[in-house]
């Protein structure tokens, strides 16, 4: 079976919309208090994600070709908000089915106690196996040696006078060639082109069903929670952290991934 194959399988057994509970969080007026992960989101992360974020099976196919090109027997990931398990469920089937008999570990770690109920319920509904969870902040938590951490829409919900710190644990505990994929929603250099920028994403969510109540109401709800930066504010960030080598591998109006190698 071939490498696209593989990857195709991975991401569609999991990506699929049938299974998934509505997100109908916003769709009536109410008091809007600052997002959280709570077992309101949890119930609906799912569809919430598949809805609001562009191209996420796209980062996904990105995050396992690089896994492809990468993975080592023995091999430690760490996916670092790992919400409820999409992304450790494609990446256990993809190693798997490319390097049977081989052994790996996948470490999720969020500090939402719903999302990893509902993390854990699916992992063990799809027989993963290989992986641990750990209930944490992401600043306090120790990292073991690891050739692979993820961290997808993550960072930015984190306070950015603690993301240097962060950043620079994940690449002391990065062994000497490993990667970091960064995936972030991000502003522009340009007020006015972050506004255009931002016109164009609420066009997408539009698209996918959310009305004009749901999305002002979700701005307001994440106002002050999620701070995104300038993908030039997060290359220095990454460089300040250690790595040297930092490339954009993918872009789409104000969302961008990262590539960070020790």
């Amino acid at each position: 079976m071939t490498h696209t194959k593989i990857v195709l399988l991975a991401i569609n057994a999991i990506h699929n919309p049938l299974m998934l509970e509505t997100d109908n969080i916003f769709k009536r007026k109410r008091t809007i208090e600052p997002f959280s992960f709570n077992q309101e989101v949890a119930d609906v992360f799912d569809d919430m994600v598949e809805r609001s974020v562009p191209f996420y099976k796209e980062i996904h196919r990105i995050i396992l070709d690089i896994l492809g090109k990468s993975f080592m027997p023995g091999d430690k990931i760490y996916d670092l908000g790992c919400s409820t398990g999409t992304t450790i469920k494609i990446l256990h089937d993809f190693i798997k089915e490319r390097f049977p008999e081989k052994y790996f570990e996948i470490v999720g770690v969020d500090n939402s106690q719903a999302m990893l109920k509902k993390c854990q319920d699916k992992l063990l509904k799809n027989k993963v196996s290989n992986f641990s969870l750990s209930c944490a902040d992401l600043e306090k938590i120790e990292l073991a040696p690891s050739r692979l951490t993820i961290m997808n829409y993550t960072l930015q919900f984190i306070n950015p006078i603690k993301r240097p710190e962060l950043l620079n644990k994940i690449y002391n505990n990065l062994r000497p060639g490993g990667v970091f994929i960064l995936s972030e929603k991000i502003k522009a250099e340009d007020n006015s082109i972050d506004d255009l920028l931002t016109d164009l994403y609420y066009d997408f969510k539009r698209r996918n069903g959310y009305s004009e109540l749901e999305i002002a109401q979700k701005r307001e709800a994440l106002e002050n929670v999620l701070l995104p930066i300038t993908p030039n504010n997060q290359i220095e960030l990454l460089k300040m952290a250690g790595f040297s080598r930092v490339e954009v591998l993918f872009r789409w109006y104000n969302f961008a991934c990262y590539l960070g190698v020790k």
